[in-house]
């Protein structure tokens, strides 16, 4: 029973929930839009003082390059000069530049490909941000419009009272025409009270006419003449 009774709860929870989304979805998306701009913001930070360390690291290896090759120099004068004591020095002085040159440019290195892969991850969330916000001008527009159909259906398309007019029209359309329905009722009349077989027993030529017609009227205006 308890496991039946979380397990509604939990169902409940999660429409309450979608139904949140899809209320206020532009709402969170351009609040995810923003989170993602922070973070963007914050990437881009640390790709500056990435660059800053790897160009400064750069400079202190060209240093040492520039320290080692003048040592070079020097030691190679006193070699010359038979100044082994000298040369001795220079030499060990270069052995610990160049331990020094060493370290510097694996870390020159790792800077650059830290520094490439965080680019690379900045250039693509910018992208996919730019993607996003133009993607929110669509969304306002979608939600727009369905919110005017949704107003429009309430206030109009759904009421009770369109429904009824729509209703009414319908069956004035449907309705006979009044006047047919009027003639027709006097052919019944005329019918119940016999007039229509007096009427066709006198066209038939059996008594007299019953109405004045045309060809009488012709007639008499002939016998005048």
């Amino acid at each position: 029973m308890f496991s039946l009774i979380k397990t509604l709860l939990d169902g409940a929870s999660a429409r309450a929930e979608d139904n949140l989304k899809d209320r206020f979805a532009i709402d969170l998306l351009a609040q995810r839009i923003r989170d993602a701009e922070a973070g963007l913001a914050a990437a881009k930070q640390t790709l500056a003082s990435l660059i800053v360390r790897q160009r400064a690291e750069q400079t202190s290896l060209d240093q040492l390059d520039r320290r080692i090759a003048d040592l070079e120099t020097r030691t190679l004068s006193a070699l010359s000069a038979n100044n082994q004591a000298l040369a001795e020095g220079g030499a060990s002085a270069i052995a610990e530049l160049e331990n020094e040159r060493e370290v510097r440019r694996a870390t020159v290195k790792s800077l650059g490909e830290k520094t490439l892969r965080m680019r690379l991850s900045v250039e693509q969330a910018h992208r996919r941000i730019i993607d996003l916000n133009q993607g929110m001008i669509s969304a306002r527009a979608i939600d727009a419009e369905r919110k005017a159909q949704s107003r429009l259906n309430r206030s109009i398309g759904r009421t009770a009272s369109i429904n009824e007019a729509e209703e009414l029209l319908a069956r004035i359309k449907d309705s006979s025409d009044p006047f047919e329905e009027a003639g027709i009722l006097d052919e019944i009349d005329g019918e119940l009270r016999h007039e229509a077989i007096r009427e066709r027993l006198a066209e038939a030529g059996h008594g007299p006419a019953t109405k004045v017609r045309a060809e009488h009227v012709l007639q008499r205006l002939k016998s005048l003449n």
